[in-house]
Protein backbone atom coordinates (compact mmCIF):
# COMPACT_ATOMS: atom_id res chain seq x y z
CA UNK A 1 0.00 0.00 0.00
CA UNK A 2 1.29 3.47 -0.90
CA UNK A 3 2.00 5.96 1.89
CA UNK A 4 2.48 9.66 2.42
CA UNK A 5 5.10 10.88 4.89
CA UNK A 6 4.85 14.28 6.56
CA UNK A 7 7.86 15.56 8.54
CA UNK A 8 7.29 17.94 11.42
CA UNK A 9 9.46 21.02 12.02
CA UNK A 10 12.22 20.45 9.48
CA UNK A 11 14.06 22.92 7.24
CA UNK A 12 12.76 25.88 9.25
CA UNK A 13 15.17 28.51 10.53
CA UNK A 14 18.19 26.22 10.22
CA UNK A 15 16.56 23.59 12.46
CA UNK A 16 16.75 19.91 11.43
CA UNK A 17 17.85 20.73 7.91
CA UNK A 18 18.24 18.23 5.11
CA UNK A 19 17.77 18.03 1.36
CA UNK A 20 14.42 16.36 0.64
CA UNK A 21 15.37 15.60 -2.97
CA UNK A 22 18.47 13.73 -1.79
CA UNK A 23 16.44 11.75 0.74
CA UNK A 24 13.97 10.80 -2.00
CA UNK A 25 16.87 9.59 -4.18
CA UNK A 26 18.22 7.56 -1.27
CA UNK A 27 14.81 5.91 -0.90
CA UNK A 28 14.42 5.21 -4.63
CA UNK A 29 13.80 1.50 -3.97
CA UNK A 30 10.47 2.57 -2.44
CA UNK A 31 9.54 4.78 -5.40
CA UNK A 32 9.59 7.96 -3.31
CA UNK A 33 8.55 11.32 -4.74
CA UNK A 34 9.48 14.54 -2.92
CA UNK A 35 6.81 17.24 -2.66
CA UNK A 36 8.58 20.54 -1.88
CA UNK A 37 11.02 21.52 0.87
CA UNK A 38 8.85 21.05 3.98
CA UNK A 39 9.34 17.30 4.20
CA UNK A 40 6.38 15.74 2.37
CA UNK A 41 6.93 12.52 0.45
CA UNK A 42 4.76 10.15 -1.55
CA UNK A 43 5.92 6.55 -1.19
CA UNK A 44 4.42 4.54 -4.04
CA UNK A 45 5.84 1.15 -3.00
CA UNK A 46 4.09 -1.07 -0.52
CA UNK A 47 6.18 -0.88 2.65
CA UNK A 48 5.22 -1.06 6.32
CA UNK A 49 5.23 2.22 8.26
CA UNK A 50 7.84 0.79 10.65
CA UNK A 51 10.24 -0.21 7.87
CA UNK A 52 9.69 3.12 6.11
CA UNK A 53 10.36 5.06 9.33
CA UNK A 54 13.52 3.01 9.97
CA UNK A 55 14.81 3.60 6.43
CA UNK A 56 14.18 7.36 6.67
CA UNK A 57 15.86 7.67 10.07
CA UNK A 58 18.92 5.73 8.86
CA UNK A 59 19.53 8.42 6.26
CA UNK A 60 19.26 11.51 8.48
CA UNK A 61 21.60 12.99 11.10
CA UNK A 62 18.63 13.83 13.38
CA UNK A 63 15.39 12.13 14.40
CA UNK A 64 12.43 14.07 13.04
CA UNK A 65 8.86 13.53 14.08
CA UNK A 66 7.06 11.77 11.22
CA UNK A 67 3.39 11.31 10.39
CA UNK A 68 3.01 8.35 8.01
CA UNK A 69 -0.44 7.97 6.44
CA UNK A 70 -1.88 5.42 4.05
CA UNK A 71 -2.17 7.18 0.69
CA UNK A 72 -5.80 6.08 0.42
CA UNK A 73 -6.61 8.26 3.47
CA UNK A 74 -5.15 11.35 1.80
CA UNK A 75 -6.99 10.63 -1.46
CA UNK A 76 -10.27 10.05 0.40
CA UNK A 77 -9.82 13.32 2.29
CA UNK A 78 -9.24 15.25 -0.93
CA UNK A 79 -12.16 13.57 -2.70
CA UNK A 80 -14.48 14.51 0.18
CA UNK A 81 -13.91 18.20 -0.72
CA UNK A 82 -13.79 19.14 2.97
CA UNK A 83 -13.54 22.90 2.38
CA UNK A 84 -16.64 23.16 0.18
CA UNK A 85 -18.63 24.90 2.96
CA UNK A 86 -15.73 26.73 4.61
CA UNK A 87 -15.15 30.47 4.37
CA UNK A 88 -13.24 31.36 1.22
CA UNK A 89 -12.02 34.45 -0.47
CA UNK A 90 -9.20 36.89 -0.71
CA UNK A 91 -6.87 36.78 2.26
CA UNK A 92 -7.87 33.27 3.37
CA UNK A 93 -5.89 30.06 2.90
CA UNK A 94 -6.87 26.46 3.57
CA UNK A 95 -4.66 24.14 5.62
CA UNK A 96 -4.63 20.60 6.92
CA UNK A 97 -2.88 19.49 10.08
CA UNK A 98 -1.89 15.82 9.93
CA UNK A 99 -2.11 14.49 13.47
CA UNK A 100 -0.20 11.53 14.93
CA UNK A 101 -3.59 9.90 15.53
CA UNK A 102 -7.27 10.76 15.47
CA UNK A 103 -8.55 12.56 18.56
CA UNK A 104 -10.57 10.40 20.96
CA UNK A 105 -13.09 13.17 21.41
CA UNK A 106 -13.98 15.72 18.78
CA UNK A 107 -13.78 19.29 19.98
CA UNK A 108 -16.59 21.78 19.60
CA UNK A 109 -16.03 23.53 16.29
CA UNK A 110 -15.03 25.96 15.04
CA UNK A 111 -11.97 26.57 17.17
CA UNK A 112 -10.72 30.12 16.70
CA UNK A 113 -7.38 31.54 17.78
CA UNK A 114 -7.62 34.14 19.00
CA UNK A 115 -11.31 33.75 19.72
CA UNK A 116 -13.79 36.18 18.21
CA UNK A 117 -14.00 38.41 15.17
CA UNK A 118 -10.24 38.89 14.95
CA UNK A 119 -9.44 35.16 14.62
CA UNK A 120 -6.32 34.32 12.70
CA UNK A 121 -6.66 30.51 12.59
CA UNK A 122 -10.05 28.79 12.50
CA UNK A 123 -10.30 24.99 12.72
CA UNK A 124 -13.44 24.14 10.76
CA UNK A 125 -13.41 20.32 10.77
CA UNK A 126 -11.67 17.27 12.14
CA UNK A 127 -11.86 14.20 9.93
CA UNK A 128 -10.06 11.21 11.39
CA UNK A 129 -6.49 12.32 11.98
CA UNK A 130 -6.83 15.46 9.85
CA UNK A 131 -7.69 18.90 11.27
CA UNK A 132 -8.85 21.31 8.58
CA UNK A 133 -8.39 25.02 9.10
CA UNK A 134 -8.54 28.44 7.52
CA UNK A 135 -5.86 31.04 8.12
CA UNK A 136 -6.07 34.73 7.46
CA UNK A 137 -3.10 35.87 5.41
CA UNK A 138 -0.73 38.35 6.94
CA UNK A 139 -1.42 37.05 10.42
CA UNK A 140 1.24 35.65 12.69
CA UNK A 141 -0.61 33.09 14.79
CA UNK A 142 1.18 29.75 14.95
CA UNK A 143 -0.36 26.43 13.96
CA UNK A 144 0.75 25.06 17.33
CA UNK A 145 -2.72 26.17 18.45
CA UNK A 146 -4.23 23.23 16.55
CA UNK A 147 -1.99 20.76 18.38
CA UNK A 148 -2.63 22.48 21.72
CA UNK A 149 -6.41 22.50 21.36
CA UNK A 150 -6.55 18.89 20.16
CA UNK A 151 -3.83 17.62 22.49
CA UNK A 152 -2.13 15.61 19.73
CA UNK A 153 1.13 16.32 17.89
CA UNK A 154 0.74 17.19 14.23
CA UNK A 155 2.24 19.00 11.29
CA UNK A 156 0.48 21.51 9.06
CA UNK A 157 0.49 21.86 5.28
CA UNK A 158 -1.25 24.16 2.85
CA UNK A 159 -4.14 22.43 1.08
CA UNK A 160 -2.17 22.87 -2.16
CA UNK A 161 0.26 20.24 -0.83
CA UNK A 162 -2.56 17.72 -0.48
CA UNK A 163 -3.57 18.45 -4.07
CA UNK A 164 0.04 17.96 -5.23
CA UNK A 165 0.22 14.64 -3.35
CA UNK A 166 -2.98 13.48 -5.06
CA UNK A 167 -1.59 14.43 -8.49
CA UNK A 168 1.44 12.23 -7.86
CA UNK A 169 -0.69 9.38 -6.58
CA UNK A 170 -2.99 9.59 -9.59
CA UNK A 171 -0.23 9.82 -12.20
CA UNK A 172 0.90 6.54 -13.74
CA UNK A 173 4.60 7.32 -13.38
CA UNK A 174 4.36 8.83 -9.92
CA UNK A 175 6.09 11.99 -11.08
CA UNK A 176 4.85 15.47 -10.31
CA UNK A 177 3.02 17.10 -13.17
CA UNK A 178 2.86 20.67 -11.93
CA UNK A 179 5.16 23.54 -12.90
CA UNK A 180 7.29 23.21 -9.79
CA UNK A 181 8.51 19.82 -11.10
Amino acid sequence: MASVVFFKAVNVGGHQTFQPSQLAKGLAEFSVVNIGAAGTFVVRASVSPKKLRDQILRRLPFEPELMICPARDIVALAQSKPFRNAPAGKGLQQFVTVLQKAPRRLPRLPIEQPAGDKWEVRVVAVIGRFALSIRRLGRTYSYAVVEKDLGIPGTTRNWNTVEAVCKVLNSPSGQRRDKRG
